[in-house]
C-alpha cells in the first residue's frame, strides 16, 4: 500500500486536470482498504475509491483520501450452459473485455473500449451498443463499511437503471465495490441494434468481428485520454415521454432516439451537434469537433472552464429542444460529490 500526502491527482483522472488531494493511497487488497478506513490519522477525512478516474471530474482540490484500487484477479469456471467470471475490482474494463473475446466468452463484446476499471461498471450500469453491464452481471461484492465485511448483492438487489444503481443510492457512501460476477451465456446471439453493428449479417458474425468495429468506430469518434485529456461521454441520454419524443420528432424528422421502456431515448450528441456546438470553447475546455457528446481538455483547461462548457452546451439545448441534459460524469468537490446545479 503506497501512500502520498498532498498528492497530484492530473495522472490518476483522464481528464488530465491538474488538481490535488490531501492524501492519496494506492490499495491493492481488501485488507488494505480497511486499514485505510480504520486509519486513526484519516478517520476525520473524507474517502474516495477511484478506479481509472475515467468518469471523474475534480472541481477543486479534495480535501481527504483519494483511494486508487489496485484490486486485481480474474477466476473462471463454467456450468452446462454459461461462462462465470469472478473478476477483482481494480481490473481494468478495456483489457477484460478484449481478454474475453480472445478466450471465446462471448456476450461482453459491445461494452469493448468503454474507459475505467470493473469495480466502477456497476456503480454506472455502463452501456453501449445496446447492451448493459446488467444483462450479463450476476452479482456484485463490495466491502460494507459498516462491519467491514465482504457483502454479494445479486443482480436484482443491485437496482440498476440507466447510468445508475443502488451504489448512488442507499449504499453510497457506504460500499466500496471489490468484485463483480459475470455470466455469460455459451449460446451466443449478437446484439446489433445499434449504429454500425446493423450493418453486420446476425447469421454469420462473430464477437470478434463485434469488437472490431466497435473498438474501430470509439477510436474514430473519440479522443484518446492519453493524447486529449476527457472522460468519455459527458452527458447522459436523456429520456422523455413518447409524446414528447413525437412533438420533438414532428419538428425535427432526422431526430436520434431509441424506445427506452415506456418511453423514448434521445441520442445527446445529436441534440448537441443540432445546436452547432462542434469545437466550442469555453477557456481552455472545448466540445469534441468530431464527437459532440465529449468535452476535452483541449488547452490545459482549468475544472472551471469544463464546468462553464457543460453548462452552456447544457442551456442552449434546453433553449432549442426544452430538454435538460443531465451530466453522466461525476463531479467530485472538496469534500463530496456536487452536481452542475450547485457549481452555478
Amino acid at each position: 500500500m503506497q501512500t502520498e500526502n498532498n498528492a497530484q491527482l492530473r495522472p490518476f483522472h483522464t481528464f488530465g486536470i491538474s488538481q490535488q488531494c490531501q492524501v492519496l493511497v494506492e490499495a491493492e487488497s481488501v485488507d488494505d482498504l480497511i486499514a485505510i478506513y480504520q486509519n486513526p490519522d484519516w478517520q476525520a477525512l473524507p474517502k474516495l475509491m477511484l478506479g481509472k478516474g475515467s468518469n471523474m471530474l475534480f472541481t477543486e482540490p479534495y480535501q481527504g483520501v483519494v483511494i486508487v484500487n489496485h484490486l486485481q484477479g480474474i477466476s473462471y469456471s463454467s456450468s452446462e450452459t454459461e461462462h462465470l467470471l469472478y473478476v477483482s475490482g481494480g481490473e481494468d474494463w478495456p483489457s477484460l473485455v478484449e481478454w474475453c473475446v480472445a478466450q471465446g466468452y462471448a456476450g461482453v463484446e459491445n461494452l469493448a473500449l468503454i474507459p475505467g476499471c470493473a469495480g466502477s461498471a456497476p456503480i454506472q450500469n455502463i452501456g453501449a451498443y445496446g447492451i448493459e453491464l446488467q444483462q450479463i452481471c450476476d452479482y456484485v461484492e463490495y466491502l460494507c463499511l459498516d462491519s467491514y465485511t465482504i457483502k454479494r448483492l445479486s443482480n436484482k438487489q443491485c437496482r440498476f437503471g440507466y447510468r445508475d444503481s443502488i451504489f448512488k443510492h442507499e449504499l453510497k457512501d457506504k460500499a466500496l465495490v471489490t468484485a463483480i460476477g459475470l455470466k455469460l451465456n455459451k449460446t451466443w446471439q449478437p446484439i446489433l441494434s445499434y449504429g454500425p453493428l446493423q450493418s453486420l449479417d446476425p447469421k454469420t458474425t462473430t464477437p470478434k468481428e463485434v469488437f472490431d468495429v466497435v473498438v474501430n468506430v470509439r477510436k474514430e469518434k473519440l479522443p484518446d485520454p492519453a493524447v486529449t485529456g476527457n472522460a468519455g461521454s459527458f452527458f447522459k441520454n436523456p429520456i422523455v415521454s413518447i409524446e414528447q419524443h413525437e412533438t420533438l420528432k414532428a419538428q425535427y424528422p432526422a431526430l436520434v432516439a431509441y424506445p427506452s421502456g415506456d418511453k423514448m431515448k434521445l441520442a445527446a450528441g445529436w441534440l448537441i451537434d443540432q445546436c452547432g456546438l462542434k469545437g466550442h470553447t469555453q477557456g481552455g475546455a472545448m466540445v469534441h469537433p468530431k464527437q459532440a457528446l465529449v468535452l476535452v481538455n483541449a488547452n490545459n483547461a482549468k475544472a472551471e472552464d469544463i464546468v462553464n462548457l457543460a453548462a452552456y452546451v447544457r442551456d442552449c439545448v434546453l433553449k432549442k429542444f426544452n430538454v435538460e441534459l443531465e451530466h453522466e460524469v461525476r463531479f467530485m468537490g472538496a469534500q463530496q460529490e456536487v452536481y452542475l446545479k450547485d457549481l452555478l
